[in-house]
């Protein structure tokens, strides 16, 4: 083998390959995903998940390295879940936020008539305190992307950043 890596399944978790999608069960929910690449075999038995490959190629080793990463990732999802802080900060307006089904509403940024819209993914929930909102999830990604809706919704166009600093910021990631 060129690269060869395994992890091991955690207690009170369920690990199986239907084909190439990797389903992971676990206390918190469910996830799959896709993990079919070239030269690159995953099995999963017994008690742990073994990715390998034996090509030599960076990218094909490195995507070993990935597929590990994911599959972590995931067992950490379903186990613990994932959870983002995010902090807003005005100076000049205050912000309001209202969340509506699956967008977060942003209303007075900046003075603005119009309100900003910000999506929040599929299997995120989102949760507006004062000057903070919470997202949580049990797929990473997911839960990342709608943070990073957030942010991109308040990004200052046309105004000088070190006077206008205001926006929904990443504070915590866990």
């Amino acid at each position: 083998m060129a690269a060869e890596r395994k992890v091991k399944i955690p207690d009170g978790v369920k690990a199986s390959l239907d084909g190439m999608h990797l389903r992971v069960t676990g206390p918190k929910g469910q996830l799959s995903r896709n993990v079919r690449f070239p030269q690159v075999t995953v099995t999963c038995g017994g008690n742990e998940v073994v990715i390998a490959t034996e090509s030599r190629r960076k990218e094909i080793t490195a995507m070993v390295g990935t597929l590990e990463a994911h599959t972590k990732n995931m067992f950490r999802g379903v186990t613990e879940g994932y959870e983002y802080r995010m902090k807003v900060v005005y100076s000049h307006f205050p912000i309001q936020l209202k969340l509506q089904g699956n967008k977060l509403e942003i209303a007075n940024f900046l003075g603005e008539k119009k309100a900003r819209h910000a999506r929040i993914e599929q299997g995120v929930t989102a949760k507006v305190g004062n000057d903070e909102v919470v997202l949580t999830g049990i797929d990473r990604e997911l839960v990342g992307t709608s943070a990073a809706n957030i942010e991109h919704a308040t990004h200052i166009r046309d105004r000088d950043p070190r006077v206008f600093q205001d926006g929904i910021y990443m504070v915590q990631r866990g």
